[in-house]
């Protein structure tokens, strides 16, 4: 399907965000959360590829334009509560979708009003990516967002120092990559900053996790996600296979099908 409209909503304080909504905009479907080093366009080849929701609404978090910047405060509250208003808004959303950090977002809404299905690709959970904290506090001290890039990749990720050489080899993508890990230093600090619930998406009727067949089992991303499935007694595991933790950008269609076919009836 393709983009229908750009919302823009009011949230705390003098914040807003924006909403990328496709196919039918006021048909209530499906809501998806992108994580860290992600925003709503890198989400648009998936978004696109989606057939079994009348609607996909991808929200564009604070810290990414067109939405506003981070506020001071800013924690995970921040992010569940500016959720709560995306909800708001498309009253009667189907399912919720949340990849990484996004992921944790859906889980944690889920404990505050029910939601008939909540799917997490790969979420995370503390203590993810903890030991990076100094040197990113560092680099965002600095402005220099060179150096984030390449701490997430290499630090938090785990990535080669031939795949970062790679992504900055493409001018266009590496100043893409500059400007989402200008919030990083925040969003990761905000994660580890405080312990998650015993139970998460308690009120969800239906969650689905899913995870890279390439990250099973491994770290950072499948030990992680084991850690959060800890904490979603009732959820159901699904696996994407032959991917990692970007199949938004490197398989968009296939994990466009898996989300159909997980679709809740």
């Amino acid at each position: 399907m393709e983009r229908t409209i750009q919302k823009k909503l009011s949230v705390g304080g003098d914040g807003w965000v924006t909403v990328d909504v496709y196919g039918e905009p006021d048909t209530p479907g499906l809501v998806v959360v992108p994580g860290v080093m992600s925003d709503a366009h890198t989400w648009r080849h998936v978004a696109g590829a989606i057939d079994a929701w009348p609607s996909v609404a991808v929200v564009n978090r604070r810290g990414r334009a067109p939405s506003g910047p981070l506020t001071s405060p800013y924690s995970l509250r921040t992010e569940v509560e500016d959720l709560g208003v995306v909800l708001d808004e498309f009253a009667g959303t189907r399912a919720l979708f949340g990849w990484s950090y996004g992921g944790l977002i859906t889980l944690l809404a889920a404990n505050e009003r029910p939601v008939r299905q909540v799917i997490a690709y790969e979420p995370v959970m503390r203590p993810f990516g903890r030991h990076a904290l100094p040197d990113l506090k560092t680099a965002a001290e600095t402005a220099d967002w060179d150096r984030c890039v390449e701490i997430v990749n290499r630090q938090i990720s785990g990535f080669s120092a031939a795949h970062v050489d790679d992504l900055r080899a493409d001018p266009h993508s590496w100043a893409l990559l500059r400007r989402l890990s200008e919030p990083l230093y925040a969003e990761l600090g905000a994660l580890n900053a405080t312990p998650p619930p015993d139970v998460m998406a308690r009120q969800a009727d239906q969650v689905d996790l899913i995870i890279g067949q390439c990250n099973r089992g491994t770290a950072p991303y499948g030990t992680s996600f084991d850690h959060v499935w800890q904490h979603v007694a009732h959820a159901k595991v699904h696996e994407l296979p032959g991917q990692g933790h970007l199949a938004h950008i490197e398989a968009p269609a296939e994990l466009g099908r898996l989300l159909d076919n997980l679709a809740a009836v």
